[in-house]
């Protein structure tokens, strides 16, 4: 389990293909390695995946033929820009909303727009998914904890503040490019209690 408050961006240092599979090498300069052993969780662009091996700066993890198809994960490239997060522990703040780092679907940015200093980012998602997404509600875009500012369709718009244009991929994305999405796990609970599935 993840926050989404990200702690590190670091890179693709390289990525073998292994059958349908792959696997990863993550450059993690920046993130606090001194507490991570193999076995741990670590969200990659809001990825939840496993170190199973570790060197210094770095981590390396192996990526299954599903997560590379339903995520972005399929398109990285040694070089690659990656959100990091490593996973909650019970004594950690919850800064942004409970985020699992199992991907819904794969959204695209759609517009990006100056507000001041920050700016306004738009995003269309999966037709699939949008009923999932509320105004005000949480939705994490490539492992990172945004609330909604607004919905229409099969788009949604989010505010990105300095900080987080900063301490993000966010800096790197365009229009066009392709996205991670979790919608909220409250939203994903409350359709299961109404979808009829009553004893």
């Amino acid at each position: 389990m993840f926050t989404g408050i990200i702690q590190s961006v670091g890179r693709v240092a390289t990525r073998t293909v292994r059958g349908g599979d792959a696997f990863v090498e993550i450059d993690a300069t920046g993130l606090d390695m001194s507490d991570v052993a193999i076995g741990d969780s670590i969200a990659v662009a809001g990825v939840c995946l496993t170190a199973v091996a570790l060197d210094g700066t770095r981590f390396a993890a192996d990526v299954s033929a599903e997560t590379l198809k339903l995520t972005t994960l399929g398109k990285l490239v040694a070089g690659s820009a990656v959100n990091l997060e490593k996973s909650l522990r019970l004594a950690d703040r919850l800064g942004g909303h409970l985020v699992a780092g199992h991907v819904d679907g794969v959204g695209q940015v759609v517009s990006v727009h100056d507000d001041g200093a920050s700016q306004r980012w738009t995003f269309a998602v999966p037709p699939a998914l949008s009923r999932y997404i509320a105004v005000k509600g949480s939705i994490a875009i490539d492992g990172t904890s945004l609330t909604v500012n607004e919905v229409d369709g099969d788009t949604f718009g989010v505010t990105l503040i300095p900080h987080t244009l900063e301490a993000t991929t966010f800096g790197d994305r365009r229009p066009g490019d392709a996205v991670n999405l979790e919608v909220d796990l409250v939203a994903r609970y409350v359709e299961r209690l109404y979808s009829g599935h009553r004893p």
